[in-house]
């Protein structure tokens, strides 16, 4: 690992690191927050951070302003990229496709099965990353906005033993019934809406309830959407998750925030929010 950027912040450091990854085949960079207790040596728990389309690991790390919030509750933050990159990782013209939208999942068609694979990276290869080298703990939830909120919803619901809590901004619940889902569903997975069920949220909370997973934890959620969002009808479709959670009594709290967009100012308002909930739930006894 090669560290590349370094900063004091709430009396901890907020850092970015480039590393090899073995998931997608390509150098990979992910902010890393240590609070003041991880700098002081105490071993602390982990909040991993998905960010949404276009973005990178500097989107969260530099306009949310969440390391006030993990400094307070003794909270590592991790970030990483939110795709493979490079000249020869294959791509798209649109925003919504390819490099800046690896949409967490493991691609299995060509051309981009060769390197996008975050969801590998998000479960196994980053977390093993992170414990080895920083003083964290395996004590970790997960949040996300936007593509990184579906990210957020599956990584949790496809490993519930794995992570305490799960909370969303705006994110895409249901993939398979949008049009930013089925765009990049078929181009990653292929044209069996089938095989899109596994990484689409609403399924996967109906197959956690019908004990498909072989796993009888549920970790709750929480998500905050926006009354003013410009995508909320089309694209996110949170009803859709609310009615599943309700039918399988999921713990859901769905929160709609009047007047708020999708942009990181929504994200900045309600962060502290997100992250003592988090907090909470990271600290609690097993």
């Amino acid at each position: 690992m090669k560290q590349i950027e370094q900063h004091a912040c709430f009396g901890g450091r907020q850092e970015v690191w480039q590393h090899p990854s073995s998931s997608t085949g390509t150098l990979m960079n992910v902010g890393v927050y240590l609070p003041p207790q991880a700098l002081a040596g105490e071993k602390c728990p982990v909040l991993y951070w998905l960010s949404g389309l276009t973005c990178t690991e500097q989107n969260f790390i530099t306009k949310a302003g969440a390391q006030q919030h993990a400094a307070h509750h003794g909270l590592i933050l991790v970030a990483p990229d939110t795709s493979p990159r490079g000249k020869d990782v294959a791509d798209d013209e649109g925003y919504d496709l390819g490099q800046g939208a690896g949409f967490y999942v493991n691609a299995t068609q060509a051309p981009w099965a060769d390197h996008y694979r975050m969801y590998d990276y998000v479960v196994d290869e980053l977390p093993a990353l992170v414990e080895a080298h920083f003083p964290a703990s395996d004590v970790r939830s997960i949040l996300g906005h936007s593509m990184g909120g579906h990210g957020a919803l599956v990584v949790a619901l496809r490993n519930p033993e794995r992570y305490r809590s799960v909370s969303a901004f705006a994110p895409i619940v249901a993939p398979s019934q949008v049009p930013w889902g089925q765009k990049v569903l078929g181009a990653y997975l292929g044209n069996d809406p089938q095989a899109w069920k596994a990484w689409d949220s609403v399924a996967l909370v109906e197959a956690l309830a019908a004990g498909q997973h072989g796993a009888s934890i549920r970790p709750p959620i929480l998500i905050d959407q926006g009354g003013e969002d410009a995508y909320l009808h089309e694209q996110l479709r949170p009803e859709l998750l609310e009615a599943a959670c309700a039918a399988t009594r999921h713990p859901l709290e769905l929160r709609l925030q009047p007047g708020y967009d999708h942009s990181y100012y929504f994200i900045a308002s309600f962060i502290g929010e997100h992250i003592a909930w988090h907090a909470q739930a990271l600290q609690e006894a097993p």
